[in-house]
């Protein structure tokens, strides 16, 4: 087994420090007593996290964007799976301008498909309803969930199908019992990925938003341009926080090398 040397355990350092020094910087600022943003030094104090809570804004943007994530990653893993089995497995005509198109919101901006999705919606009368809303993020969080279960599915090993259907089993009972559970580790990955990439979405959900959908995403940039002051550090760690816990958890029970390296 090769070591790491000295200079590689530095560097490897340095990158860490680099990435996880603004979110301690942030979470850091959430506990100022001050009315500005600056850090703790004269003590710890929760009153923005009172704050935040005591903001009905914040709270009801928060629980749209929760229910937002929830429905659009699950509603995408739904429409990504069969397609994934049919563009890894089946030759037909269309089939590479099919996985083009799942993945095109990839490269396409987010500025260009919120100002679409602002006319697509204006045009069939429906600005401001939840349901276009999770659709919008639906085609924007497909593309990731898309990658990983083609990933997992080109890897997979046919043959245990094969087995099962030779022993009678049906092709539902074969998807289900065989097929599922070894792309599990495909579909779990990208439904995560998609409830993170729907929770955060902002620059196309600015345009597409009502005032009774606003997400929390969109609720702090509305809120940082009229004031600037440390609630917006601590619906920051408060983010910061449930998404540490949610990983942790789903490392506890599942494990992430399962989830994101396929290891088993």
């Amino acid at each position: 087994m090769t070591r790491n040397g000295p200079i590689a355990l530095i560097f490897h350092s340095l990158v860490v420090l680099f990435m996880l020094a603004p979110l301690a910087i942030v979470c850091l600022v959430a506990f100022t007593p001050e009315n500005t943003l600056s850090l703790p030094t004269r003590g710890l104090s929760l009153r923005w996290f009172e704050a935040v809570f005591r903001h009905p804004d914040f709270v009801q943007s928060f629980w749209n964007s929760l229910w937002l994530a929830l429905l659009s990653a699950t509603l995408a893993v739904v429409l990504a799976v069969p397609a994934a089995l049919a563009i890894t497995r089946w030759e037909f005509r269309g089939r590479g301008f099919l996985n083009a198109l799942f993945l095109s919101p990839l490269i396409i901006p987010h500025l260009v498909l919120g100002v679409a999705m602002l006319r697509l919606f204006a045009l069939v009368g429906a600005t401001g309803s939840f349901g276009w809303l999770v659709a919008a993020h639906i085609v924007i969080v497909t593309p990731y969930v898309m990658r990983l279960l083609i990933a997992a599915i080109t890897g997979f090993d046919r043959s245990v199908e094969q087995a099962a259907y030779s022993l009678g089993a049906s092709e539902a009972t074969v998807f289900r019992r065989v097929t599922l559970p070894m792309i599990l580790p495909g579909v779990t990955g990208g439904w995560l990925i998609a409830f993170i990439n729907s929770f955060d979405e902002l620059t196309m959900s600015i345009f597409i938003t009502s005032p009774s959908t606003v997400t929390l995403p969109v609720r702090m940039y509305m809120y940082a341009t009229e004031s600037i002051d440390p609630m917006m550090a601590a619906v920051s760690a408060i983010i910061v926080g449930i998404t540490a816990v949610a990983v942790l958890l789903l490392d506890r029970v599942y494990g992430l090398d399962r989830i994101l390296v396929g290891q088993h």
